[in-house]
């Protein structure tokens, strides 16, 4: 009943006041799944992409912090092959940040935030945070062309409420994975990668997902 009102509450906020570059709505009639857009800030490779996001919001919510992945492909060190997000206030204390205070717009301006400022040194994306590193340059190029072909969508007629500067548009739905080892993506394209200094470890990803205290920590 508790997670009823309050969930009522905060989609009333968002359509009255919605923080800039992002939107959310309920997904149908269900108050515990919504769907959100986040417009790529100007400034990053992800500016001019629309990413669509699912949020489940949990029984015990606001107590627990609502689940959220990325439905939209993104090239990101901290969003992985299947949109999961390391993000602290995504984890419960003592590892995580979340609070009862907190809600989904500040979930949702955390994740724009971590979109404009990565956060390396906690990857879920290995190969992606040792280019932000060490061959920034190639990121970028990489990122850019990520969010050129999954992001900027061509087909009209989005089921949910659109930003000012994206009415009508609606985001590609997850339908392909990151690179694979080969080098390739998931229609065969070619994504560079960056000569891996000595010392430092290339595997893809990490399969357990942990944090430690702090915003955007810890993923190890």
């Amino acid at each position: 009943m508790q997670r009823a009102a309050r969930m009522k509450r905060e989609v009333e906020m968002f359509a009255r006041d919605p923080p800039p570059g992002i939107s959310c709505w309920l997904k149908g009639d269900k108050l515990d799944e919504l769907e959100a857009q986040i417009l790529g800030a100007e400034g990053t490779p992800y500016h001019g992409g629309v990413f669509k996001l699912e949020i489940q919001v949990t029984e015990r919510y606001p107590f627990q912090p609502p689940k959220v992945r990325f439905v939209t492909p993104i090239y990101h060190p901290n969003i992985d092959d299947g949109g999961r997000i390391c993000l602290d206030i995504l984890k419960m204390p003592p590892k995580g940040g979340w609070k009862p205070s907190l809600n989904v717009s500040t979930v949702l301006t955390s994740v724009q935030l971590l979109m404009a400022e990565p956060n390396p040194d906690d990857p879920l994306m290995t190969d992606i945070s040792n280019e932000f590193k060490f061959n920034r340059p190639l990121y970028l190029e990489n990122a850019k062309r990520w969010t050129e072909k999954h992001a900027t969508d061509n087909t009209a007629g989005s089921s949910g409420p659109s930003t000012s500067s994206t009415s009508g548009k609606e985001n590609n739905p997850q339908s392909g994975e990151k690179a694979e080892s080969s080098g390739e993506d998931s229609d065969g394209e070619e994504v560079r990668r960056a000569p891996v200094p000595p010392g430092v470890n290339r595997l893809k990803k990490r399969p357990a997902l942990q944090t430690k205290s702090g915003v955007k920590k810890q993923c190890l």
